[in-house]
């Protein structure tokens, strides 16, 4: 029954769907979305590099050290590490519901301070990097070469240089990367 007035009117059907639409853009603006508890836990990660070193070389001197002067952080959950064959360490340190992360970021930063004398000259030279970072992705960004005439390599490279820092420079990117 309802139906057949919706195909004997189009017309009537186009204006009712584009009331639908606006009031639903109307309704998504105007949501207090800040009142909303917080339901991903606050992560930091602390990442460095070792250049020309193992991954068991980078767990053994680099990784390590860190962890045992990170752990124990006030309102830590738990850590979360890796070390790569390309010389990378990350960290990444979960914190309780509800902690501050700009006090969470600065005692990890306080923790790794304490671990950079024993790190290796190569790691202090590039330095250890500590920066708050938000698990919540909303939004992924991927760049490909349509005929395939570049690889990934040189597609990471063009974003690093042009497009990263374009994002950086927009609201709400600066913690994302």
């Amino acid at each position: 029954m309802i139906a057949d007035t919706f195909i004997k009117r189009p017309i009537t059907a186009i204006v009712i769907s584009m009331a639908l639409v606006i009031i639903g853009t109307l309704a998504i603006l105007t949501l207090p979305v800040s009142q909303y508890p917080e339901i991903t836990p606050p992560v930091v990660q602390v990442s460095s590099q070792y250049v020309g070193a193992d991954a068991t070389t980078v767990e053994q001197t680099v990784t390590t050290p860190i962890e045992i002067q990170v752990n124990g952080v006030p309102g830590m959950n738990y850590i979360q590490s890796s070390s790569t064959d390309d010389g990378r360490s990350s960290m990444n340190v979960y914190f309780d519901i509800g902690t501050n992360i700009d006090v969470a970021t600065t005692d990890v930063q306080n923790r790794v301070n304490i671990a950079n004398p024993i790190l290796p000259d190569e790691v202090k030279r590039l330095g250890v990097t500590v920066r708050r970072r938000n698990p919540t992705g909303l939004m992924i960004v991927a760049l490909f070469s349509p005929r395939g005439t570049h690889n990934i390599r040189f597609l990471d490279n063009y974003t690093n240089i042009f497009v990263r820092d374009a994002l950086m420079r927009s609201r709400g990117w600066a913690t994302s990367f």
